[in-house]
């Protein structure tokens, strides 16, 4: 970059701070330390371990929802030999990566950045954070010619909160799978599980095993697809060929997939309503539990590996209720048609809550800088904020195909900046692509529309249109142009 990057208290010296450790951090991490390996490089995570969601993530049951293959990196290569993966190997693989690569060595654990503000005079950002270990002071100030937010797109701290009549009369023990506490023994418990999506579908075939009734407990339907969560081309092909295509093929096939649900609804609907027909007990009717009001893609399709969700309700001691809550008492769920659910925990799988930045205080010039409604450039940038990235997955594909592109979008451009010894880069959007918005998450889903009015929007034309379409999105990011509507100056 064109001026020395600036230091913080201790003396050091940044070209680009990463805020987070999970998926998309460590995958930006590796982009910068490969292809610009001269810049100063430093990651602030405020937990206490990689990972992000999947340190954080430990209920049971927990998994991937999307393919390893593509939710893993593609410098790093997935291990084990089948696509769908559980939290404690994907913990594995992140771990694995970070110390093979000599990522670890950026990384300061346990700060938490508070606020970020832009100086246009300086140009560079400076950043407050909060040291959450016993340290000598308890605050801190960095500063960098960049940051890179791969804060997520929920909040870590505060679940969705469900709207459950008489929630606060139970006197049983209600979780929130975000917040799963490590000193539960659900053995012998009559466990009620609220909720239908991909939270609720994973955990359920978890306690069975030990509780003594578990009840799911939906206010409506969702797609459940079951898939054999196996592998077998690595037993006749060299690996490097098998990773290659895998990579490839789970680049366009859910793309394809997502198409086919888009462009013929009903007939993906009827397939998916048979295979739930053929997989159901008897005494489950498919069109109570299993006929969503919704076509399939306009809320995600919960996937079931090895219908271990469907096996789980052949057994005697689980049940799947559909319909609204009227009321919850002190030791049970009272059903609107009258069905009562005792039960001695309350597990609300109802959602998250989106927020983005990871609740970072945002401000150019001393202004405060609002995610509402401002339009995303390239799906990576913010309309008026300079020298910022921000990670964005898919709501249609794995998180972490977005959040490369996102990357390597930024390797290409600071070194375009480098060469032309440029210091700053915003994004501006023109009139005509501001003409109307579209929504940033393109999903129907309860905790998405709760959000939806504080949420970054797509425009209509250009570098400003929805980042939705992997395999084309993939190639753009990386021979695409990145300059159209970016401002760079010296």
């Amino acid at each position: 970059m064109a001026s020395h990057p600036t230091t913080d208290t201790n003396g050091e010296a940044f070209d680009v701070i990463i805020v987070g450790a999970g998926i998309s951090g460590i995958n930006c991490a590796y982009r910068l330390r490969t292809e610009l390996p001269h810049l100063k490089l430093l990651i602030l995570e405020g937990r206490e371990s990689i990972g992000g969601t999947w340190d954080l993530f430990r209920y049971p049951g927990v998994r991937s929802d999307s393919d390893i293959y593509t939710m893993g990196f593609a410098w790093h290569p997935w291990s084990f030999d089948y696509p769908i993966a559980t939290g404690n190997q994907i913990m594995e693989y992140l771990t694995d990566a970070v110390s093979k690569h000599q990522l670890d060595k950026f990384i300061k654990f346990q700060h938490q950045v508070l606020s970020a503000d832009w100086s246009s005079t300086q140009k560079s950002w400076t950043l407050s954070v909060r040291l959450l270990a016993q340290h000598s002071s308890p605050s801190q100030t960095f500063k960098s010619r960049w940051i890179i937010l791969g804060t997520g797109y929920y909040d870590f701290e505060s679940p969705l909160q469900p709207e459950i009549p008489g929630l606060g009369s139970f006197k049983g023990r209600i979780i929130h799978p975000q917040f799963w506490p490590t000193d539960f023994d659900h053995t012998n418990k009559n466990i009620a599980v609220i909720g239908s999506g991909a939270t609720a579908v994973s955990l359920l075939p978890a306690l069975p095993d030990r509780a003594a009734q578990v009840t799911m407990i939906q206010r409506s339907p969702t797609y459940v697809a079951a898939s054999p969560n196996t592998a077998w081309a690595q037993q006749y092909f060299p690996k490097y060929l098998v990773d290659t295509y895998r990579r490839v093929r789970y680049l366009i096939s859910p793309y394809l997939l997502v198409l086919l649900c888009k462009s013929f609804p009903s007939v993906v609907r009827d397939a998916l309503r048979k295979d739930s027909m053929n997989l159901l007990p008897k005494h489950v009717d498919v069109d109570v539990h299993f006929k969503p009001r919704y076509n399939p893609w306009d809320q995600r399709i919960c996937l079931d590996p090895d219908a271990v969700f469907y096996k789980a309700l052949h057994l005697p001691n689980v049940k799947l209720i559909t319909g609204e809550i009227e009321s919850v008492t002190d030791n049970a769920i009272k059903m609107k048609d009258n069905q009562i659910v005792a039960t001695d925990v309350l597990i609300t799988a109802t959602g998250f809550r989106m927020t983005m930045g990871g609740k970072i205080d945002l401000r150019v010039n001393g202004n405060p800088i609002s995610w509402r409604k401002r339009y995303i450039w390239n799906g990576a940038m913010l309309d008026s904020v300079p020298n910022m990235m921000f990670m964005l997955g898919y709501t249609n594909h794995a998180w972490t195909v977005g959040a490369d592109n996102t990357a390597v979008l930024l390797t290409r451009l600071l070194k375009y900046m480098e060469k032309g010894k440029m210091t700053s880069a915003e994004a501006r959007v023109p009139p005509e692509a501001a003409t109307d918005s579209q929504r940033m998450w393109q999903l129907d889903s309860t905790y998405v529309l709760a959000a939806d009015g504080d949420l970054p929007v797509y425009g209509m034309k250009g570098n400003w249109q929805p980042r939705n379409r992997p395999p084309f999105d993939y190639v753009h990011a990386r021979l695409g142009n990145f300059t159209s509507d970016l401002h760079v100056s010296a």
